[in-house]
């Protein structure tokens, strides 16, 4: 008889958790966002910023060089939305079957700089025959990795536009992405480096020399865009608050220009 008691309690217990473990089952997963690393503090500010507006969870945001989650993405790495730093790794996405090319934007615009640690007194005019293994010295040009990174890719193309990558390519430190790159200036471990603009902005530790001039590289745009997996219900209208007046002030804090352009558009 006891016994019989002690089941029946046991039976009503979990009948009473039933309906509170079908709720905590029915919580969809936090949004995940693959992101370039050099959009981690305007993206931070904007995802905080739409935390506290919609009372959503925040989201898992994963930053890395966009090649990195490219082939992440490839691999079956589970995202909601992929942010590149530029067109080429998108366009592999797309190529893939691993985004939903109808939610494509090309979100943002940035610029590349040519940076030092704050307290140095190298002066460098980046105009055509600019030599910068003299301000080098015996020392390394940090970037990111010339052939994967989209900020080393675009670095490598502005430097052999102005005939400097010869001189110096033989005295590059290559990152994997533009955040470690500026680590390295930062940390006074490298004289010079190449990032984003909106990087240096980002680090009191560093200064911008000199800007590239934009013809001397590709357009430097970051698109956006669902993940052809995705089932998360928050995708789609995380990617509208994207190009909304919130996320724009916080871009253009970070130095970013707002393009907000469908993928098909001139």
């Amino acid at each position: 008889m006891k016994r019989r008691t002690m089941i029946g309690l046991a039976v009503a217990c979990l009948a009473g958790l039933a309906p509170a473990i079908g709720t905590a089952q029915a919580q969809p997963k936090e949004l995940v966002i693959f992101a370039a690393a050099s959009l981690k503090n305007a993206l931070d500010e904007a995802t905080a910023a739409w935390v506290r507006e919609t009372g959503k969870p925040a989201p898992k945001i994963s930053y890395a060089a966009s090649n990195a989650l490219a082939k992440q993405l490839e691999q079956g790495a589970p995202a909601d939305i992929f942010m590149s730093a530029d067109l080429d790794w998108m366009d592999y996405a797309a190529s893939k079957n691993l985004i939903r090319p109808e939610t494509r934007v090309s979100l943002l615009a940035n610029r590349i700089a040519l940076i030092a640690p704050s307290d140095s007194t190298a002066a460098v005019t980046l105009a055509p025959g600019v030599d910068l293994s003299a301000a080098l010295g015996q020392n390394r040009l940090a970037m990111g990795n010339v052939d994967s990174v989209p900020a080393g890719k675009y670095g490598k193309a502005a430097l052999e536009k102005l005939g400097a990558w010869d001189r110096v390519k033989d005295k590059i430190a290559q990152a994997d992405n533009v955040r470690a790159a500026l680590l390295l200036v930062s940390r006074g471990e490298a004289p010079l480096g190449i990032v984003y603009t909106t990087d240096a902005a980002a680090d009191p530790k560093v200064k911008v020399v000199a800007t590239f001039p934009e013809e001397t590289h590709p357009p430097i745009v970051y698109p956006v865009a669902a993940t052809k997996d995705s089932a998360h219900p928050d995708a789609a209208g995380f990617l509208t608050y994207l190009r909304g007046a919130g996320p724009k002030a916080a871009f253009e804090k970070q130095g970013f220009t707002v393009l907000n352009k469908p993928a098909n558009a001139s």
